[in-house]
C-alpha cells in the first residue's frame, strides 16, 4: 500500500500546498499559510530577475461615505516609515539594489510591486512583510501624505477636463454602489482623515488573510515559499468584515448632464451599464468595443473621424470590475462641430451593431488585436505577475487570463450582437456633455442633420 503520509516535493513546513495551474507556458504553484496568506509562485528563467507583487483585497469599494480615498491614501502611506525603517529608507534600499517599485489602487484592489535582480529577492520579502505589519501612522506621517494626495487630486481631477468628466460619469451613473465615489476620494474626505482613521483601516485590511503574494521570475519555488513562511508566518490574521453595501438599482432612463470646462472643443463622455469582469458577456462586449473603437480601422474612427471629419479622438473600454460596471465611450468633437452631431453619429453606429451582425473580418481583426495585447502583457515576469494577481483578486482564478484568451477565440459574431442588444441600451446609459467655458460666438457650427448613413 502507498504511504499516504509520505512527504511530497511540494510540502513545506508552515505552508499548505494547494496545487498547480498551467499559465503562459509555465506552472503557477499555489500555497497558503496558516494565517491565510495566499502565495502564487511561478518560475520564469527568461531573465535573471524576479517580480514580487502583493495584492490586497481592498479598494475604494471598501470605504464608507465620509471616508472616501482611504485605500488610495494607503498607497502613499505604505512607502513611509515603519517601526524598523525611517522615512525614505524603503525606497533607498530598493534603489541601491537596482529595483523598480510602484503601487496602484482601484475600486476592487490595491497592489504593491518590486521588480529586481533575482539575488535581491530576499530584500523584497523582508521589506514587504515589515510594512504589512509595522507601518507607522502618527499625525506627522498622515498629514504629510494627505497633502500629497490633495495635490494629486487637484492635478488629475480638479484641474483636468478629462478627470472631472470621468469622475462625474461614475457619480451620476451609480447612486448606491461604492463605484459612485472616485478612488482618489472626495477632497473634503481626504483633508479630514485622522491617524485613527488610518490605523483602523490598516488593522482591518492590511493583514495576511486579505493578501496574495505573487512571485514570478528566475527562482526556485520551494526556496521562495520557505523564505515567505519565515517572514510572514507569525503575522496575525485579521477579522475582515463582510461587505455591506446596497446593490445598484436598475437604471430605466438615460441620465444626461452638461458641464462647462476650459476646453477648446466639446467632448462626450458616456457610459452604458455593463457586465462584471467575470460575466459571460464580458469577452463578447470587449470584442465589440474593439470593433467600434479599436484603432484607425475601427467603425467609429472610420465614420466619425475619417469620413465625416466631426470627431478628433474616439475611444471605448469595458470596465474590469468585480461587480457590474460601465461600457465607457469617449469622443472629442472636432473644432467647428457640436456634441449633438457627434452623439447622433455615434448612436447611428451603435444602432447598426444592435441590428446587424459585424463582419467575420471585423471580428477576426478585433480578436487579433486583443489577443496580441494580452500576450504582450505576458512577455515579462512583471506582466505575468500582474495578470495573475488581477485574475486571482477579482475572479479568484490566478490562471484566468488563459481562460479569457480562449473565450475571445470562441466568440461569434452572433454573440457580439446579443451583447450589444443586452448592454448598449439607451435607457441604461449616462451621458456627460462637456462644453467650452467661453465658446467663440462666431465659431462655425455643423448642421445638426449631418449625414451619417
Amino acid at each position: 500500500m502507498p504511504d499516504l503520509h509520505k512527504r511530497t516535493k511540494h510540502e513545506i513546513e508552515g505552508a499548505i500546498y494547494e496545487g498547480a495551474l498551467a499559465f503562459a507556458g509555465g506552472m503557477i504553484e499555489r500555497y497558503r499559510l496558516k494565517n491565510g496568506l495566499e502565495i502564487l509562485v511561478m518560475a520564469d528563467k527568461s531573465a535573471p530577475t524576479v517580480s514580487y507583487f502583493t495584492w490586497y483585497k481592498v479598494g475604494s469599494r471598501h470605504e464608507k461615505p465620509g471616508k472616501t480615498g482611504l485605500a488610495h491614501l494607503f498607497e502613499h502611506l505604505m512607502f513611509n516609515e515603519t517601526e524598523t525603517m525611517k522615512a525614505g529608507e524603503f525606497d533607498r534600499k530598493f534603489e541601491e539594489s537596482g529595483a523598480e517599485t510602484n503601487a496602484a489602487t482601484w475600486f476592487d484592489w490595491t497592489y504593491y510591486y518590486e521588480s529586481l535582480p533575482a539575488d535581491r529577492l530576499p530584500l523584497a520579502i523582508e521589506l514587504e512583510s515589515d510594512r504589512m505589519a509595522h507601518l507607522v501612522l502618527r499625525e506627522t506621517q498622515v498629514a504629510s501624505e494627505k497633502e500629497v494626495v490633495a495635490n494629486e487630486r487637484r492635478f488629475v481631477v480638479d484641474d483636468s477636463v478629462e478627470g472631472t468628466a470621468s469622475e462625474l460619469l461614475y457619480k451620476v451613473a451609480f447612486e448606491k454602489h461604492p463605484y459612485h465615489w472616485p478612488t482618489i476620494g472626495w477632497m473634503q474626505d481626504i483633508l479630514g482623515f485622522s491617524p485613527e482613521d488610518c490605523a483602523s483601516f490598516y488593522d482591518t485590511f492590511y493583514a495576511p488573510n486579505n493578501a496574495t503574494i505573487i512571485v514570478v521570475g528566475d527562482l526556485k519555488p520551494r526556496d521562495v515559499v520557505t523564505r515567505i513562511v519565515t517572514a510572514y508566518g507569525d503575522l496575525p490574521s485579521a477579522a475582515i468584515p463582510a461587505e455591506d453595501y446596497a446593490p445598484e438599482p436598475q437604471q430605466t432612463e438615460e441620465r444626461r448632464v452638461s458641464i462647462a470646462q476650459p476646453t477648446p472643443t466639446e467632448k462626450i463622455v458616456m457610459g452604458y451599464r455593463g457586465p462584471a469582469f467575470g460575466d459571460a458577456d464580458h469577452a463578447a462586449l470587449s470584442l465589440l468595443i474593439e470593433v467600434l473603437f479599436g484603432g484607425r480601422a475601427s467603425r467609429m474612427h472610420r465614420k466619425l473621424a475619417t469620413e465625416l471629419e466631426i470627431a478628433a479622438e474616439l475611444k471605448g473600454w469595458v470596465s474590469t470590475f468585480r461587480d457590474p460596471g460601465l461600457v465607457e465611450m469617449y469622443a472629442t468633437v472636432r473644432e467647428g462641430n457640436t456634441s449633438k452631431v457627434v452623439l447622433h453619429a455615434m448612436d447611428h453606429e451603435l444602432e447598426r451593431v444592435r441590428r446587424e451582425l459585424v463582419t467575420e473580418e471585423e471580428l477576426a481583426r478585433a480578436k487579433s488585436r486583443i489577443e496580441l495585447a494580452l500576450l504582450r502583457s505576458l512577455e515579462t515576469a512583471a506582466g505575468k505577475a500582474e495578470q495573475i494577481g488581477l485574475y486571482a483578486t477579482v475572479l479568484g482564478d490566478p490562471a484566468g487570463a488563459m481562460s479569457r484568451l480562449e473565450s475571445y477565440r470562441r466568440t461569434t459574431v452572433g454573440e457580439l450582437r446579443i451583447a450589444a442588444r443586452r448592454h448598449l441600451v439607451d435607457a441604461r446609459r449616462t451621458v456627460i456633455l462637456v462644453t467650452p467655458e467661453n465658446p467663440t460666438e462666431d465659431a462655425p457650427r455643423s448642421p445638426v442633420d449631418a449625414e451619417v448613413s
